[in-house]
C-alpha cells in the first residue's frame, strides 16, 4: 500500500462539492455522451479496482453517481483484499470486523482507514498459565532464538541464556485467532535439533524450516531442518498439538548447502526460504545470499547460491523480510567494522525473471526527529498494507532501543522505478523519503529496552508477538555489561 505526504492529507478527505446535476463545482460537467458515464456499474467496479487508492477516492470526488459507486463497502472490502491479501482480510472480518460494524456506517473502508492511519499500537503481557507446570513448565529467558506463528501456535525454538549456553527446546503454545491475556506453554521435543541460537525459522504452510546457527562451542551449522506442526481442532489450553523434527534431505549432486553460519537473516518467499549474511567460520562476516527450494513434501530441497551485482555488503544481526509476496526488504545490522548499519536494500524479481538486489536510496535528514535508524538485533515484521514494523535493536556502542518505527518501503519504490538514478535526489526523493519512517506511539504495558529478540505477527495481521531478547539489567559484581536475558512475551496490537 504506497502512501505519501500528500496522499495522506487527501485520504478519506471531504470530495469536492457538487452541484444539482452531479457534477463538481469546480470544472466543467461531464459530457453525457462521456464514454465513463454511459459505463455499466459492474464495468466501472472493475475499473476501480485496477487504481491506487488515490485515485479510487479522486473519481469519488467527481460526481456523485461516481461517488456512491467508489465509496460503497462492497468496493472497499475488495480493496482491503486487494491489499491486504486474502487471508488477512478472511481473518479479520472475524476477528475486528464486528466491533467496526457498531461503529461506522462502511466498515470495510473504516478498516482500510484505520491500516492506512496507523500510528499507535498497544502493547500488554501475556503470563503463563499457573497451570503450565504440569505440560513441562515454561520456557527461560533466552536470545537469539526463533519464533513463528503456524497453525494459530507460537513455536519457540533454541537461543542463548545465562552463561553463553544454547537451549535445544522446542516449546509451543495454542494462540488461536484471538488475542489472550494468558498462555500456555508446551515442552514439545528436546535435543532435536541440536541446541544452537543465530539460526533462522521461516514458516511456510504448516511447516517451519530451520537452518544454521551456533552452538556455546562456537561451532557454526549448517544443517537444515523441517518441522511440521499437527494439531487437533480443539487446542484450548495447549493440548493436541504436535510438531516432529526432520533433517531435511539435500540434492547435494546438484547444489551444495550453504557455508555454516549464524547470526544470518531468512524469510519465506514463493515458498522459498532466503538467507542472507551472518557470521562464518573464523568470525567472518558473510555477504552471501541463498535460496532453499524445498520439494512438494518438505522431504528434500536444493538449495543454490545468488550471484548478483551490486549486493549488500557482508553483515550479521540484520533483518530480512518479505511484503506483499512479491519482494524481500533487508535493513540493518552490524557491518564489518562491528558498526550498526542503516541501509536498505530490496530483493525482488527483475524484468528477466531473476531475484535481484536494488539499494534503496533515503535522506536520514527526514528521518522523524530523535530516531536513530543505525541498529542490530531488531525485528522487522511484517504487517497489513505491505510495510514493516520495526522493533528495539541496538547501536554500535551496544546501546538497546524500546523504539517502534513503520518503514514504508512502497513510499519510495514508485519515485525509484520512475526516475534514472541522476534524478534521484530530487524534491520528490525528499518526500518520498519523509514518508520511508513514522514513529508509532505505544499505549499499555511497553516492552522494555531489547535486542536480539524475536517476533512474529499472526493470519490476520492485527496481532503481533514479541519474545525475549538481552535487556537492560541491574549491575552486579563482576557484572560489567549490566545484562540480563529476558523471558518476557508480549503481544502487541495493531488495530483496536
Amino acid at each position: 500500500m504506497a502512501s505519501s505526504s500528500s496522499s495522506s492529507s487527501f485520504l478519506f478527505a471531504e470530495p469536492t462539492p457538487t452541484d444539482n446535476n452531479g457534477s463538481s463545482s469546480s470544472s466543467a460537467p461531464a459530457s453525457s455522451s462521456s464514454p465513463i458515464t454511459n459505463m455499466a456499474p459492474d464495468h466501472l467496479f472493475t475499473v476501480l479496482l485496477l487504481l491506487p487508492v488515490e485515485s479510487i477516492l479522486s473519481f469519488a470526488a467527481a460526481c456523485k453517481r461516481f461517488r456512491s459507486l467508489a465509496t460503497s463497502d462492497t468496493l472497499w472490502e475488495s480493496v482491503c483484499t486487494r491489499e491486504f491479501g486474502a487471508s488477512s482480510v478472511d481473518a479479520l472480518r472475524s476477528s475486528l470486523l464486528p466491533n467496526l460494524r457498531n461503529v461506522a456506517a462502511k466498515p470495510w473502508m473504516a478498516m482500510y482507514r484505520k491500516v492506512s492511519r496507523l500510528d499507535t499500537v498497544s502493547c500488554r503481557r501475556l503470563l503463563p498459565d499457573p497451570d503450565a507446570a504440569e505440560l513441562g513448565g515454561i520456557p527461560s529467558p533466552r536470545a537469539s532464538h526463533s519464533l513463528n506463528f503456524i497453525s494459530d501456535c507460537l513455536v519457540l525454538f533454541g537461543g542463548g541464556c545465562e552463561g553463553g549456553r544454547h537451549l535445544d527446546e522446542t516449546w509451543i503454545a495454542y494462540v488461536g485467532s484471538n488475542s489472550q491475556t494468558m498462555i500456555k506453554w508446551q515442552k514439545v521435543s528436546t535435543g532435536i535439533p541440536s541446541g544452537r541460537f543465530g539460526h533462522t525459522c521461516v514458516a511456510i504452510g504448516n511447516y517451519v524450516i530451520l537452518f544454521g546457527g551456533i552452538n556455546d562451542r562456537g561451532v557454526r551449522h549448517n544443517d537444515t531442518w523441517v518441522g511440521r506442526v499437527l494439531s487437533t481442532e480443539n487446542n484450548v489450553g495447549g493440548g493436541g498439538i504436535t510438531l516432529s523434527w526432520r533433517l531435511l534431505d539435500l540434492d547435494l549432486g546438484s547444489s551444495r548447502a550453504p557455508p555454516p553460519r549464524g547470526a544470518h537473516a531468512a524469510c519465506c518467499f514463493e515458498r522459498k526460504m532466503v538467507i542472507q549474511g551472518g557470521i562464518g567460520l573464523y568470525g567472518l562476516r558473510l555477504g552471501d545470499t541463498w535460496v532453499l527450494e524445498p520439494a512438494e513434501d518438505f522431504c528434500s530441497g536444493t538449495w543454490r547460491e545468488l550471484l548478483t551485482y551490486p549486493a549488500p555488503p557482508p553483515r550479521s544481526g540484520h533483518s530480512l523480510s518479505c511484503i506483499g509476496g512479491t519482494k524481500m526488504v533487508l535493513f540493518g545490522g552490524r557491518g564489518l567494522g562491528y558498526e550498526a548499519m542503516d541501509d536498505l536494500w530490496l530483493l525482488q524479481i527483475s524484468e528477466s525473471g531473476d531475484l535481484m538486489w536494488v539499494q534503496v536510496m533515503y535522506e536520514n535528514q527526514k528521518v522523524p526527529e530523535g530516531v536513530s535508524l543505525r541498529r542490530v538485533g531488531h525485528s522487522a515484521t511484517p504487517i497489513l498494507g505491505g510495510r514493516l514494523l520495526i522493533h528495539g535493536g541496538e547501536d554500535s556502542l551496544r546501546h538497546r532501543k524500546d523504539d517502534f518505527l513503520i518503514l514504508d518501503i512502497e513510499a519510495v519504490l514508485p519515485i525509484r522505478e520512475q526516475l534514472p538514478p541522476p534524478a534521484l535526489n530530487t524534491r520528490r526523493l525528499q518526500q518520498a523519503s519523509s514518508s520511508l519512517w513514522k514513529r508509532i506511539n505505544v499505549k499499555g504495558h511497553k516492552p522494555n529496552r531489547r535486542s536480539f529478540h524475536r517476533a512474529c505477527g499472526d493470519q490476520s495481521g492485527r496481532y503481533l508477538y514479541l519474545y525475549g531478547g538481552m535487556v537492560d539489567g541491574l549491575l552486579q559484581p563482576g557484572e560489567a555489561a549490566g545484562l540480563r536475558f529476558d523471558g518476557e512475551l508480549f503481544v502487541v496490537e495493531l488495530f483496536q
